[in-house]
C-alpha cells in the first residue's frame, strides 16, 4: 500500500530545506502542487475505508447567522458561550469538558445569532487527533469563526492556524478572483490585471502536475502559489474570523496589551468579570455585515420594528428565499424605499441589491 503520509513528510521537509527565491518558485511550486494532491489521494482513501470525509457533528442551523467559538481545551469557551447567550454549556476547570457542540442563540441588535461551542482542538486536529475532524468539519458550515486564546498560552494561536489551514479553511482571506477554462489545445496561456511576484512558468508547472496542459487561466487577484493551488483544487472554504483574548483577568496589562499584539487580536476579554463583552458582541454583529430591511404589505405601513436580518450585498431573490421557499417561484415585483432606491417605491426586480434599513414591499402571485 502506498505510504500517503510518509510522502507528504518528505516533501514538507524538503519545502522547509529550500529557500524561496526566483530560481526556487517554479521547484517549490511542483513540491507544494504534489502535497496537495498526496493529501486529497490520503483523504480518498479515508472516505473509501470509513464511507465519509469526516466526523462531523451534525448541527441544525438556527438564527440568521452561525458563530463557532474554536480553541485549545479550557481557554473558557464554554464560559464565554453562557455568557453570550444564556445557553447552559458546562463548565470545569479541567480540559475537554464539552464533549458535543453545545448551541446558543445571542440575541443582539434584533438579530439572532447562533453561537456553537465545540470540543477543544489540540494540534494535530486536522488529521484526526482529539476528535478534531470532527471539531473542524462544524466550521464549514459557520458565518463566522471566533478564535480564542487563553492570555498565558498565545503559542496555541500559530497551532489553531495550522489546524484550521490544513483542513482546507482560509481564515479571513476572500476568495481570490482566478479563473480557469480547461481548452483541449493550445496549452497554458495565463493573462494578469494584477502584478504578481510569481512568474508565469511556475503556474505552468503546478498546472501541469495537476494534469491541465492546455487551459485559459485569467488572475484578477494578487496571490502566491498556496493561493494558486487552492483555486485549482476549487474545495476550500473562505470565512472571517475574530481573534479573542480569553482571561485577561488572568494577567496583567502589560501582559494582556502584549499578548494582543503578538498574535494581532481583535479584543480581550474575561468572561468572569463581565469584560468586553458588549463589546465583542458589537464585533460578532459588525464583522457577519448584517444589514437590516423592514418589510411591508402594499396599502399598509411598514413594520419598523422587525426588521428581517440578512448578509451585505444581499438581493430580493435572497430576502425571498429566507421567507418562503416558494416565494421566488410566485415572485412579480416588489418596491423599495431607501439607500438603494433612485427613488421612492421604486420597482425592481428579484437582482435587486438592497441597502441597510431599506423598505421592501414584496408582490407574489
Amino acid at each position: 500500500m502506498v505510504d500517503y503520509l510518509n510522502q507528504i513528510k518528505e516533501l514538507e521537509d524538503e519545502l522547509r530545506k529550500t529557500k524561496y527565491n526566483k530560481a526556487t518558485q517554479g521547484h517549490i511550486g511542483i513540491v507544494k502542487a504534489k502535497i496537495a494532491q498526496l493529501k486529497e489521494k490520503q483523504e480518498s482513501r479515508t472516505v473509501k475505508k470509513t464511507g465519509k470525509s469526516e466526523h462531523g457533528y451534525s448541527v441544525r442551523r438556527s438564527g440568521d447567522a452561525t458563530v463557532l467559538l474554536l480553541g485549545f481545551p479550557s481557554t473558557g469557551k464554554s464560559t464565554l458561550l453562557n455568557k453570550l447567550t444564556g445557553a447552559q454549556s458546562e463548565v470545569a476547570a479541567y480540559a475537554f469538558t464539552t464533549l458535543t457542540v453545545i448551541p446558543g442563540i445571542m440575541e443582539y441588535k434584533q438579530a439572532k445569532i447562533q453561537i456553537l461551542d465545540v470540543p477543544g482542538i489540540v494540534s494535530g486536529a486536522a488529521s484526526g487527533k482529539g476528535r478534531g475532524k470532527e471539531v473542524l468539519a462544524v466550521i464549514r458550515n459557520a458565518d463566522l469563526v471566533l478564535i480564542v486564546v487563553e492570555v498565558n498560552h498565545p503559542e496555541h494561536y500559530p497551532a489553531i492556524l495550522g489546524e484550521v489551514w490544513e483542513s482546507g479553511i482560509r481564515i479571513n482571506k476572500t476568495k481570490p478572483e482566478v479563473y480557469i477554462k480547461k481548452t483541449s489545445k493550445g496549452g497554458i496561456q495565463i493573462g494578469k490585471t494584477v502584478p504578481l511576484d510569481t512568474n508565469d512558468e511556475t503556474f505552468q508547472k503546478i498546472l501541469r502536475e495537476f494534469k491541465i496542459n492546455s487551459a485559459e487561466i485569467l488572475i484578477r487577484s494578487v496571490i502566491d502559489v498556496d493561493d494558486f493551488i487552492d483555486c485549482i483544487e476549487g474545495n476550500k472554504k473562505y470565512l472571517p474570523a475574530i481573534i479573542c483574548i480569553s482571561k485577561a483577568d488572568m494577567a496583567d496589562a502589560s501582559t494582556v496589551s502584549k499578548v494582543k499584539k503578538e498574535i494581532n487580536a481583535d479584543i480581550a476579554i474575561s468572561a468572569e468579570q463581565d469584560l468586553n463583552i458588549i463589546s465583542l458582541k458589537e464585533l460578532i454583529f459588525e464583522k457577519l455585515n448584517f444589514i437590516r430591511i423592514y418589510l411591508k404589505e402594499p396599502r399598509k405601513e411598514a413594520d419598523v420594528k422587525v426588521p428581517l436580518i440578512i448578509f451585505k450585498n444581499a438581493t430580493i431573490e435572497d430576502v425571498c428565499t429566507k421567507l418562503h421557499k416558494d416565494f421566488v417561484k410566485k415572485f412579480r415585483f416588489a418596491r423599495v424605499w431607501g439607500k438603494s432606491a433612485k427613488h421612492a417605491a421604486q420597482k425592481v426586480s428579484l437582482k435587486h441589491v438592497l441597502g441597510d434599513q431599506d423598505i421592501l414591499e414584496l408582490h407574489i402571485s
